[in-house]
């Protein structure tokens, strides 16, 4: 027994040093250090955009570098109680717990490693809109639009709308666009970009005849300061509007709601949640620069592929995920395999799984 726990602890010894090379831990020290010493200067605070984006820098660092010190602590933990099972068998219990703890710890740590974009780190803006099926597409945008919201909350991340389009006959929605902000926001959500195809008995169809419906979910990085994009505002006609909203109180009695539409390429964001025209103008030009940005990005991806020959396909089948309600339940993603029986979890924002899946399966596709 005592030979098989120091084989084990051996084992996960072996993991805590991968991960010290695979999260570069000691460049992570260094720049955290760096970071830490302008925080300390003096007038820091003057330029409160750079300071943010600094302390968010270094926050995430120091994340990473602490969570990594936790393992080692557990790893020390699991090796102090092994030499003492010896004299008491409930030491033995002891490093098994361990080492299931800093097992958990450590395939945390493997799934950070995997996000090393550019923006991964950072917030998304996410937007919800319905494909073909008309009210039963508008009332799968709402579905969709109320389990990323609860994910969100499960992972303790901040959600904030940016508009909601009430959908046709009070059914549903014809659009939802979220900003959602916390730590690998983007990078985690990026499995959630493309088509997501729903089957199921319709509750709009009197008849209770099966359909099949789509709805598709794009996710853009909120973009860094430090990121210029080519917008003039002379390109950009702005319309202003009364806020839709549920009735009663919540009724806007200004027109506070913006549109901005891009005439070079007729991109047309809407953002009316939030309390003042400025502040829903802003968010609208932070959500088109997104837009634009991601635009001149697949420009270059279709470039590079066209110089390799290489072409994406693009045939029936095209949705990354199917969530079949009926004549069975399952949901499964086409791209990872990831499946569960347990809908009704899924729709209330258990989707773990298949986010994770997703990129397990990514990185194993580099």
């Amino acid at each position: 027994m005592a030979d098989k726990e120091l084989k084990d602890i051996e084992q996960v010894a072996q993991r805590v040093a991968d991960a010290h090379g695979f999260l570069h831990i000691d460049d992570k020290t260094a720049q955290l250090t760096a970071l830490d010493a302008q925080i300390a200067q003096p007038g820091f605070w003057d330029d409160a955009q750079r300071a943010q984006t600094v302390s968010k820098q270094a926050s995430s660092l120091r994340d990473t570098i602490d969570a990594y010190n936790a393992a080692v602590s557990l790893l020390d933990d699991a090796r102090a109680a092994h030499e003492l099972a010896g004299e008491d068998p409930l030491f033995a219990e002891e490093v098994q717990q361990t080492l299931e703890t800093l097992d958990g710890k450590l395939d945390a740590l493997e799934v950070e490693s995997w996000f090393s974009g550019r923006f991964d780190d950072g917030d998304c803006i996410l937007t919800v809109s319905p494909g073909q099926g008309g009210l039963e597409a508008q009332d799968w945008t709402e579905m969709l639009y109320n389990m990323y919201s609860r994910y969100a909350d499960s992972k303790g991340w901040k959600v904030k709308v940016l508009d909601l389009v009430p959908g046709a006959e009070a059914v549903g929605l014809n659009k939802a666009t979220l900003q959602i902000e916390g730590r690998l926001v983007y990078g985690m959500l990026r499995s959630e970009n493309g088509v997501h195809r729903l089957v199921r008995i319709s509750p709009t169809d009197v008849k209770q005849r099966r359909h099949t419906t789509f709805a598709a979910v794009e996710v853009l990085p909120v973009l860094p300061d430090d990121i210029e994009v080519n917008l003039d505002m002379n390109d950009v006609r702005v319309d202003v509007y009364r806020s839709s909203g549920p009735g009663g109180q919540c009724v806007n009695t200004t027109d506070s709601a913006v549109r901005l539409t891009h005439m070079p390429t007729g991109i047309v964001v809407t953002c009316q949640n939030e309390k003042s025209q400025l502040q829903n103008k802003d968010a609208a030009i932070r959500v088109l620069k997104s837009k634009l940005y991601e635009i001149e990005q697949q420009k270059r991806r279709d470039q590079i592929d066209e110089l390799r020959g290489e072409r994406m396909e693009n045939s029936f089948g095209s949705q990354i995920r199917n969530y079949v309600l009926f004549p069975y339940q399952l949901v499964k993603d086409v791209r990872s395999g990831v499946e569960t029986g347990n809908v009704d979890a899924v729709l209330d924002g258990d989707i773990d799984q298949f986010v994770v899946g997703y990129h397990k399966w990514r990185v194993s596709q580099e």
